[in-house]
């Protein structure tokens, strides 16, 4: 049986057992004289079997899943002969490949060797065997872990505590395994940006001026050393989240305090969901729409004044991400502005201020702290867009300001730079992981920047 049936399964184990728990709970304090004899609510009962239940049947389940490939894999390539064995990891990938595709079929066994054929054939028996023992297993403990769960249920049980106790234990690990997959990602890209400095100066990264990460397969070959300079890619990606902040930005702002001062509820109930469909475009909508219209009407505007102006450029590109940035910043701006007690928009207006000296006077600096961490989450949707600027902006990666050139982003080359079948041992497709270590510095220093403002502000109003 597949994991995901399997894990239907267990889920449906575990609505049993918290039925049988919960009516075994009630049918042990009838003779009681009734439920108020129980240490805990019979719900309690009936939560603690479901969660003996569930619980180690999927941690069997997850380790299962988690382990099998590799212990299978390890299997299927012992049986191979020696002249077949894979010298490297590379090579190991390659061969586990090919097998995995005759074992699927897409590739033919006629052409294959008789080694690879019979270890592809293993493959295939051990996959089946493991979902049957796996499913045998899962099984078995979810069904003597809720009989367990159900035979020691008696009146004196406090369930309750125990069915806290398990459910703090599973937020602390929810939130363990949070923190514990974001250090994971920060060491992975560390280490392979580490990888990257081993090859290419740290002096030529940061301050190289050109981008041509083109690297050759033998050294006699053209563009053997390539061009790995960072600066006109975070110079592309800051024109165009600067431009994209000019756009939605003030119109962002002033839709929302328009929306929640002055509008009348009739008109806001209409105007700000529809506002907020923006959001729910998708890039490549936006994408379409800044390669087909916007970006042939910039240049087709400029060439009526002698500018000439590229076909991609910066602006059309920043222009419609700004476009549909709207919806974040109106929207949390409008939050924060509701969130403003109406004490004080009363006091202001007792002491005979206007509505709008109110609005600037004493509404828009509380909603301040807000209003900068819905702005900065805007700044970090703008540096993450790639399919917006793919399609508007181009590839190239030109060191310039001028709005009307074709330029690109650190987000877009690291697309570029992981696209295909990659070695991820050359410089080219390192360099993906050194950017996008600067580009998790970038937005975690702009994470600090939210939270200081916030910070310095809320002290005032609370």
């Amino acid at each position: 049986m597949q994991p995901a049936n399997l894990l239907l399964i267990t889920l449906a184990f575990a609505a049993v057992a918290y039925g049988l728990g919960y009516f075994r709970s009630r049918a042990l304090a009838m003779p009681l004289g009734g439920i108020r004899h129980l240490k805990s609510l019979p719900f309690y009962y009936g939560a603690r079997a479901a969660l003996w239940c569930g619980i180690p049947a999927l941690i069997v389940l997850g380790l299962w899943a988690a382990f099998q490939g590799q212990v299978i894999q390890t299997m299927v390539v012992g049986t191979l002969p020696e002249n077949l064995l894979p010298s490297n990891a590379g090579e190991a990938s390659l061969l586990l490949s090919k097998i995995s595709n005759i074992a699927s079929g897409a590739l033919a066994k006629d052409f294959a060797d008789p080694a690879i054929v019979q270890a592809a054939e293993l493959l295939v028996r051990l996959r089946e065997q493991s979902l049957m023992y796996m499913t045998a297993l899962v099984v078995s403990v979810a069904v003597l872990a809720a009989f367990i769960a159900w035979v020691r249920i008696r009146p004196t049980l406090n369930a309750r505590v125990q069915v806290e106790a398990i459910l703090k234990w599973i937020f602390f690990s929810c939130a363990a395994l949070a923190i514990l997959t974001t250090v994971g990602i920060i060491f992975s890209v560390a280490f392979e940006t580490f990888r990257f400095f081993q090859q290419i100066s740290f002096i030529d990264f940061f301050f190289g001026t050109h981008w041509s990460p083109q690297t050759a397969l033998r050294a006699d070959q053209v563009a053997a050393e390539g061009a790995f300079g960072m600066i006109p890619l975070f110079t592309g990606t800051l024109l165009i989240s600067a431009i994209a902040m000019l756009v939605a930005v003030p119109v962002g702002l002033m839709s929302a305090i328009y929306l929640s001062e002055y509008a009348n509820p009739k008109i806001r109930n209409i105007v700000k969901p529809m506002l907020e469909m923006l959001a729910g475009v998708p890039t490549v909508v936006y994408g379409f729409f800044a390669a087909l219209t916007v970006a042939p009407f910039i240049s087709d505007f400029a060439a009526s004044f002698g500018i000439n102006a590229s076909s991609q450029s910066a602006l059309a590109a920043g222009a419609v991400m700004g476009i549909m940035i709207i919806p974040f910043v109106s929207s949390l701006s409008d939050d924060v502005i509701n969130a403003v007690p109406q004490s004080l928009r009363d006091g202001s207006l007792a002491l005979g201020a206007t509505q709008s000296e109110t609005m600037k006077k004493v509404i828009f600096p509380a909603a301040l702290p807000g209003i900068m961490g819905g702005i900065l989450l805007a700044v970090s949707r703008a540096i993450g867009e790639t399919m917006i600027v793919v399609m508007a902006a181009g590839l190239a990666a030109n060191l310039t300001a001028n709005p009307l050139e074709t330029v690109t982003t650190v987000t877009v080359q690291i697309v570029t730079l992981l696209t295909g079948d990659q070695e991820f041992d050359s410089a080219k497709t390192l360099a993906a992981f050194a950017l996008g270590a600067m580009l998790f510095l970038s937005t975690l220093l702009l994470n600090i920047i939210a939270l200081h403002i916030v910070r310095k502000y809320r002290e005032q109003y609370d």
